[in-house]
């Protein structure tokens, strides 16, 4: 990121763990304020997960437990982590209230891989998830290395992105940002900055205003910590250089109008969002904001 960030990305999820589960129930997602991007993305982590008929699966940024949970009711074998100890300490209670261990979660980074070395030990797993993860590692490529360690040979990994491509869709600074430091990089600058001038007088260019604070005003907001998008084009070819196959691209959280204007729409852009979640078509490339790769880690 060219800014420096300096809040620490656990502050930020330290702070909002007490409604976080909202975001995966059944009915409490659809009178959210904010998307229930998560729980989408937890529908199509089951459904994949339930066709590889994994027997076992590892999750690294594991929030407050409810995606793995679900795992574990489905009878897999389940262990997790992650950076938060507020998040830890609600997964840990969340899934003493299920009935389930509590003891296969723990604090641990997947940047540092000996902090989880341990949960290894009763052997590798056959699946693995990372959802808000690889947008706050240090190194992505020493990161996506320590998640497919967590794999046996074989096991399938599926790691959520933000998708820089849905810039291109926002008509914002985003968009701006995007053809200037993607589309034209290497350009000469004055022609970088004759765009510049022309994409401030056709883009909201001072949308959208920065999230400092959460949506109930606790804590650091998401846009003060370390948060990389990634191009997927670019970032399958990461997984390939790593030895990876198999590749594809789950698309989660549809915008069916560029997102400024759902204000002014109302409630027909979350209709229209929520009915178009699912369709795994080219369109989600450009009007998704995420994405989950899913890939098979090599033999060697």
């Amino acid at each position: 990121m060219s800014d420096q960030k300096t809040v620490a990305v656990a502050d930020h999820y330290n702070a909002v763990v007490e409604d976080y589960h909202l975001n995966y129930d059944d009915e409490a997602h659809k009178t959210l304020p904010h998307y229930p991007a998560n729980y989408f993305r937890l529908q199509i982590l089951k459904k994949e997960v339930a066709a590889l008929g994994a027997k076992s699966i590892y999750e690294a940024g594991m929030g407050e437990g409810t995606p793995l949970a679900h795992m574990a009711e489905m009878g897999l074998r389940v262990a997790g982590s992650d950076i938060a100890d507020n998040m830890v300490a609600a997964a840990k209670a969340n899934f003493t209230r299920r009935g389930l261990n509590p003891d296969v979660i723990q604090i641990g980074n997947i940047d540092k891989p000996e902090s989880f070395a341990n949960q290894m030990e009763g052997g590798l797993f056959d699946a693995m998830m990372a959802s808000g993860v690889l947008p706050h590692v240090a190194n992505d490529e020493q990161a996506m290395r320590n998640m497919g360690a967590i794999v046996r040979p074989g096991g399938t990994v599926f790691i959520e992105f933000r998708n820089k491509m849905f810039s291109l869709f926002t008509m914002n600074r985003f968009t701006k940002e995007f053809i200037l430091d993607d589309l034209l990089d290497g350009v000469p600058a004055p022609l970088r900055d004759a765009t510049a001038s022309e994409l401030d007088a056709r883009l909201a260019t001072d949308m959208p205003p920065a999230r400092t604070t959460n949506i109930d005003g606790a804590g650091p907001g998401y846009d003060l910590i370390q948060a990389n998008y990634h191009n997927p084009l670019e970032l399958l070819e990461q997984f390939k250089k790593l030895g990876f196959s198999d590749m594809k691209i789950h698309w989660y959280h549809f915008h069916p109008a560029p997102p400024m204007l759902e204000s002014a729409i109302g409630p027909a852009f979350r209709e229209a969002a929520m009915a178009m979640e699912y369709d795994q078509s080219w369109r989600g490339m450009f009007l998704c904001s995420a994405g989950v790769v899913q890939a098979v880690r090599g033999e060697a």
